[in-house]
């Protein structure tokens, strides 16, 4: 399985021979799903939090007596039904929402993400841009010969670019660019993936991803090329 090199300029350069057990994988769905809901819950932090009638200050003391004042007979004025008092079935920070999965699920969801944006044509892989080009200007040019415009905030078709290590002249020039994000490929996670609609892999990373994704996994290929 051969794919297109192209360089800095937007220009084909060449072919590049692609492993089978990355980018000709048999996609599953429900285990690309079940990654990114780990990946979401893990990261979600129960900002909300109320207080129960037990946490709310103040209320100690019954507020009039129980008969006699003609008025409806109260036992605090922390009552859910008074105002400033608890809250009733309000959010708790207390509740654990994490997951866990296998980590082997959860390269290998990665690893059919890469696949699929393979078979729909949304994956590039363009040779080493170091030296080329490292302003933000240059960078939104680079991704103009690629991503059409869009009537979105982010004025482009979105893009990640993976990295083979850390780089900080393409970090500087890609991360104001509202459409596009840089990573390098050892941190990449299903949710960085499945936000940009392309991605743009330089092709000393595809060495890097099949290192540390495809590491002990059973990997069934698809018939499809």
């Amino acid at each position: 399985m051969n794919s297109v090199v192209y360089n800095f300029k937007g220009e084909k350069i060449g072919e590049i021979e692609l492993p089978d057990e990355i980018f000709n994988l048999k996609v599953n769905e429900f285990l690309i799903h079940q990654v990114l809901r780990w990946q979401l819950m893990n990261s979600y932090f129960p900002f909300a939090h109320t207080k129960t009638r037990a946490e709310v200050r103040g209320g100690g003391r019954k507020p009039w007596v129980q008969k006699g004042t003609g008025r409806a007979r109260h036992g605090s004025i922390r009552s859910p039904i008074w105002v400033k008092g608890g809250i009733t079935f309000g959010p708790r920070n207390e509740i654990n929402r994490k997951l866990k999965i296998n980590k082997k699920m959860k390269r290998k969801a990665i690893l059919m993400v890469i696949a699929s944006k393979f078979k729909e044509n949304k994956l590039i892989i363009i040779d080493d841009i170091e030296g080329e080009i490292s302003k933000t200007k240059e960078f939104d040019k680079f991704f103009s010969y690629f991503l059409k415009p869009t009537k979105t905030s982010k004025k482009k078709e979105t893009a990640l670019l993976v990295i083979p290590e850390n780089n900080d002249k393409i970090f500087k020039g890609v991360r104001n660019l509202p459409y596009a994000y840089a990573i390098e490929a050892r941190n990449l996670n299903i949710l960085s993936l499945l936000n940009h609609k392309y991605l743009f892999l330089l092709k000393d990373s595809i060495d890097v991803i099949k290192k540390i994704f495809t590491k002990n996994l059973n990997l069934k290929v698809s018939n499809l090329v």
